[in-house]
Parts: C-alpha cells; sequence; structure tokens
C-alpha cells in the first residue's frame, strides 16, 4: 500500500475527514507535534490544525503530550479503535477488517522509525 492508499482507506473505512486523514498521517509518521508544525508542514490554517489534533484526540488517534503537543498513538491499535469508535457513531456491526487492519501494519514500520531516530 502507499501512504495515498492508506489516506483513502482512513477517509472511506473509518470516515476521517480528509485533514483529518492527513495530520493523522502526519504525526503517525513522523512522531509528535505541536499544532503551529502540523500547520506549517500541511499548509492549513493553525486553527484548522488545532482543531483537527483535537478531534483526533476524541476518536483515540492521538494523545495530548502537553496542551499544545499532540502524538500518535501506535497504529496498530489505533486503526482498529478508530473503525470501532466510527461503527458505534454509525451504528454498524463491529466486525474485522482487513483494509483496517491493513493500514495499522503499513504505518508500524514509519510509527517505530519515527519515535527510534
Amino acid at each position: 500500500m502507499e501512504i495515498s492508499q492508506i489516506e483513502n482507506a482512513l477517509i472511506s473505512e473509518i470516515k476521517l475527514t480528509p485533514y483529518q486523514a492527513r495530520v493523522y498521517l502526519l504525526v503517525t509518521c513522523n512522531g509528535k507535534m505541536n499544532a503551529q508544525t502540523i500547520s506549517e508542514k500541511l499548509s492549513i490554517s493553525l486553527e484548522d490544525a488545532n482543531e483537527t489534533a483535537n478531534d483526533l484526540m476524541k476518536i483515540g488517534a492521538f494523545i495530548d503530550i502537553t496542551e499544545t503537543e499532540f502524538e500518535a498513538m501506535h497504529p496498530r491499535f489505533t486503526a482498529v479503535n478508530m473503525y470501532r469508535r466510527m461503527c458505534e457513531r454509525e451504528n454498524l456491526e463491529f466486525k474485522r477488517n482487513k483494509i483496517v487492519d491493513n493500514i495499522g501494519v503499513f504505518l508500524e514500520k514509519p510509527f517505530d522509525d519515527a519515535r527510534t531516530k
């Protein structure tokens, strides 16, 4: 899978917004960062970066390190947890989803690499 396919899967399978998918991938693959850095790297407003990172915290993708710094949870757990929460919101039966499982598998190496530099 390529990163664009992962982004599309996050949008189609987990129902993230395009901003949420991009911010999630950025922090997962590069390590913790603040909203200002997210804003600069994705060329989005600081307000959008902060709001999106906080939304990702609410659905279990991020934890807040400080009030302004965000970190991704491990992708193997996060992908499934975001999918589970989406199923709850949409009143869908939660069952195994191989695409969601593959998101976690694909992102595990970049996640680990970003944290062991």
